[in-house]
């Protein structure tokens, strides 16, 4: 029996979330510290522009604004935070947390169905939690 590993695992539920919703251009895991921890499709360090959303950065801005929304909905006692949406010109960002210690958060197509993208997101968020909960 082959062993697989956690990161071809979250790399797996990545993959599967590009297959199943259209519009979706790159998705990624981050933790709560804002390293990266798999991206779909993978990056090219030597061409961040090859996928955007795998760089470093990304991966800190994602979780930094998911720590503000966490604060904020807390000091406004809203809650625990659901999901984020930002919304562009050219496109769309959606981070769903995964568990206490990792987002997960998508770069879609402006045109993508965004009901389909919220129910496979938070889908593929259980999933990693799950994963990365597992000892």
């Amino acid at each position: 029996m082959v062993q697989e590993y956690r990161s071809e695992i979250l790399e797996r539920t990545l993959r599967k979330l590009h297959v199943v919703v259209e519009g979706i251009k790159a998705s990624v895991i981050v933790n709560v510290d804002g390293l990266l921890v798999a991206s779909f499709p993978p990056g090219n360090e030597k061409d961040p522009e090859d996928n955007p959303t795998s760089s470093p950065q990304v991966a800190a801005m994602a979780a930094t604004l998911s720590g503000l929304a966490e604060n904020t909905l807390s000091r406004l006692a809203q809650g625990k935070l659901d999901r984020i949406l930002m919304e562009g010109e050219e496109g769309v960002m959606l981070i769903y947390p995964a568990g206490q210690a990792a987002s997960v958060a998508v770069l879609l197509d402006k045109n993508a169905r965004l009901d389909r993208v919220f129910y496979a997101t938070s889908r593929a968020a259980e999933e990693v939690s799950s994963i990365l909960s597992a000892s």
